[in-house]
């Protein structure tokens, strides 16, 4: 939710761009230039009486400047528990957010999918409230998360695909055309492993990106492909009995 500053600083912007300065906007108010520079301080108070006031004198009105305030709020990056908790308990509700993430229309939704336009329409405004989307007038929506948005690496989201997806995921053979899967090792300096962490999350980004670019394509020339990344520090548990102690390690590298 925007703050009472934000808001504010909104208005400045606007008086600004309009080349209104405070003189002229206490005059058009009937205040005195004192009582203006209060209201815009940080900190000050300003009634929405008088926001409506400011915005006929920038020939605006108040449902503009909350669109325009709306589009300045930060994207998610992560929901919360509770809301993810929301999202997996209904396997509807999880499979539209999954589409709405992938910018699905709320067409090819219906068409794909054995759920009726009632039903998605629910799943829609259920993905609304959560502010995963900002669903608009025709079942059209707008994401309300940004492109690194990932859900929790512990939360419900990602243990419900390790429990259900996972193992159905890397049961393929990764060996048709455009599919590759790897498995590297290696030892790293914790700057070069954030360096390499940091490339990934590229990587996952212009997967994004390709994703709405061939969505102008025709349906028969797209083919449904998922991206899976993982990097940690880590040693297979089966392994673990075959490591030496780390003292004893320190002690033979010296």
């Amino acid at each position: 939710m925007a703050s009472t500053q934000t808001l504010i600083d909104l208005i400045k912007a606007e008086l600004k761009s309009a080349g209104i300065s405070y003189a002229q906007l206490a005059t058009a108010l009937d205040l005195s230039e004192s009582s203006v520079k209060r209201m815009f301080a940080v900190g000050g108070e300003m009634p929405l009486s008088r926001i409506d006031e400011i915005c006929r004198v920038v020939k605006t009105d108040f449902a503009e400047l909350s669109q325009r305030l709306a589009q300045t709020q930060p994207l998610r990056r992560e929901l919360t528990l509770q809301q993810e908790r929301e999202v997996v308990a209904d396997e509807r509700l999880l499979l539209t957010a999954i589409c709405c993430l992938s910018q699905w229309s709320f067409e090819q939704i219906v068409t794909t999918y054995r759920m009726s336009e009632a039903d998605v329409t629910l799943m829609l405004a259920q993905l609304d409230r959560l502010g995963i989307i900002e669903l608009r007038p025709l079942n059209r929506y707008r994401l309300q998360v940004a492109k690194t948005f990932r859900w929790r690496p512990q939360g419900p989201v990602m243990s419900f695909f390790r429990e259900h997806v996972m193992q159905d995921f890397f049961a393929g053979g990764f060996d048709n055309d455009g599919e590759l899967m790897l498995l590297v090792h290696g030892r790293l300096s914790p700057g070069m492993a954030r360096e390499l962490r940091d490339r990934l999350q590229r990587v996952a980004e212009d997967f994004a990106r390709q994703h709405l670019v061939d969505q102008k394509l025709p349906e028969d020339e797209k083919r449904q492909y998922t991206l899976v990344m993982g990097m940690r520090s880590w040693l297979f548990e089966r392994f673990k009995h075959l490591q030496r102690p780390p003292e004893v390690i320190r002690a033979m590298q010296r």
